[in-house]
């Protein structure tokens, strides 16, 4: 079975993604990190959500393409489930019941599961987090993160570089660690191609055991973010989106841990 904690239309995501309709979402539960600051810890890190089978996944995707009338399929943190969503979709497919799909995701994955599973892949929204190694294990228990997540965003630039929905890189800033996103901002403009949509984010919510972890106790201040935006612009990124420091506080709403499990909209 596959475990899913939420399911709806998304009207937060990136233009490209969100388009008039809202991404159909689907949250699935276990991520493959586990970051101590993780706003959505309930289904992230205690694997709390609702077992599907097969034929009742095929129901939720059906659901986001005919009732709900989604841009896309929108997968969170998939990568556990691979299987059942590929077989889930098989019968909708065979009735002509096809949206883009959105491999969303941390972007900790390996190559291997990114090649078996690349049908699922026709737009990838990325996260790029760390850029060193020490911090992503001490902070999201990931090991090896800086390759993994350089090697899945050259992976998927490489698959859709002209596609109307590309490959989206989220640069989340994060308290005390500004360097990193500016070192990973450097790496992307030199090593793939400044040319990427990135989304630059300032929206960092203390959550879960970050409340007691500093420097992640607090919200990113505004000489930190205005560094990272700097920094993009230095290294001649055009596409994308820099979100706005004064208006960038997150709802409480839109925190996973205020959200119950099942189907509803994502605003």
């Amino acid at each position: 079975m596959a475990r899913v904690f939420r399911w709806g239309a998304h009207f937060g995501e990136e233009p490209p993604i969100t388009k008039e309709r809202g991404s159909g979402c689907v949250f699935f539960s276990r991520c493959t990190m586990k970051c101590l600051y993780c706003q959505n810890s309930p289904w992230s890190w205690r694997g709390e959500g609702l077992d599907k089978t097969i034929d009742e996944l095929t129901e939720i995707f059906r659901s986001l393409a005919i009732e709900d009338r989604t841009e896309n399929w929108n997968l969170v943190s998939p990568t556990p489930y691979l299987p059942f969503v590929r077989e889930a979709l098989q019968p909708l497919r065979k009735k002509g019941i096809v949206l883009p799909i959105v491999w969303n995701s941390s972007g900790y994955e390996k190559i291997e599961t990114l090649e078996e599973y690349s049908e699922l892949c026709d737009s990838a929204l990325f996260d790029l987090r760390y850029s060193n190694d020490t911090t992503a294990i001490a902070v999201s228990e990931a090991p090896g993160y800086v390759k993994a997540a350089r090697e899945a965003i050259k992976w998927a630039w490489r698959r859709t570089p002209t596609s109307d929905t590309p490959l989206i890189v989220r640069i989340l800033v994060l308290p005390g660690h500004a360097d990193e996103a500016i070192e990973n901002l450097a790496w992307l403009a030199t090593e793939v191609s400044n040319e990427i949509p990135i989304s630059v984010m300032c929206q960092y919510t203390p959550a879960y055991k970050a409340l007691e972890t500093p420097p992640f106790d607090r919200g990113v201040n505004e000489k930190e973010y205005e560094s990272v935006v700097e920094a993009a612009g230095d290294f001649g990124f055009e596409n994308g989106w820099i979100q706005d420091f004064a208006a960038a506080e997150a709802s409480l709403a839109l925190l996973g841990e205020n959200m119950n499990a099942g189907h509803g909209e994502v605003r």
